[in-house]
């Protein structure tokens, strides 16, 4: 599903990754762990092509047989928008929104017909046991309220791979292993990849793999 040779990110004179290598098979979680400033966001956020790697011979990135470096910055988007999901520590849900307008935004931006996008956030909102919660904004849902709407907002494009960045770094201890539960019950009934970057130790080990970053590379 994702394959990434010898990907390098400088910024500045700041060398952050030092030729990573890295393949992911569809329907794996992986996850990432390391100290802080190892790398570990940087090579989500190239993965994830929030940001892009130096140019170097013989590096490359594909997802889903797709060349990442070849795309245009309109069809990064477009592939991003619907086959990559996000959620991250700090849930960046919209505050003037509720749940199910939260939810719905991806869908809206790949030109998703409103009544369609409703239909499929109410059922991904209802999958997560928040049906009685989608018309509220939020700042009137819990910590965990408002990580699993972000994880149904991931999740109403119908992506391919999953990018997580401490999912749980901002939850107590039995929201985050709810969590945790959930996100492998999303790999078993839509069979999603997902990339983890986590200091959860629980998270990280319960993974199929576990992966180590120190100082830019992978141990």
């Amino acid at each position: 599903m994702i394959k990434a040779v010898q990907i390098y990110k400088s910024f500045g004179d700041l060398q952050v990754l030092k030729g990573v290598d890295l393949e992911i098979k569809a329907g794996e979680i992986a996850s990432v762990v390391g100290s802080s400033g190892a790398g570990k966001t940087t090579l989500l956020h190239i993965l994830g092509t929030l940001e892009k790697p130096d140019l170097r011979t013989g590096s490359s990135l594909e997802i889903d047989g797709t060349d990442m470096m070849n795309l245009s910055g309109k069809q990064l988007n477009k592939f991003r928008n619907k086959s990559l999901g996000f959620i991250f520590q700090f849930h960046q849900l919209l505050p003037e929104f509720t749940a199910l307008e939260n939810v719905c935004i991806p869908a809206y931006i790949a030109n998703t017909d409103k009544s369609e996008a409703e239909k499929r956030a109410k059922e991904l909102l209802s999958y997560l046991k928040l049906s009685d919660r989608m018309d509220h904004k939020p700042g009137a849902l819990s910590g965990g309220e408002q990580q699993r709407v972000a994880v149904a907002r991931a999740l109403i494009n119908n992506p391919k791979v999953i990018f997580a960045d401490e999912p749980t770094g901002n939850l107590d201890s039995a929201t985050a292993h709810d969590l945790h539960e959930l996100i492998f019950q999303l790999r078993k009934e839509f069979n999603q990849t997902f990339v983890i970057v986590t200091h959860n130790e629980e998270l990280a080990d319960l993974a199929d793999r576990k992966l180590v970053m120190s100082d830019g590379k992978f141990l």
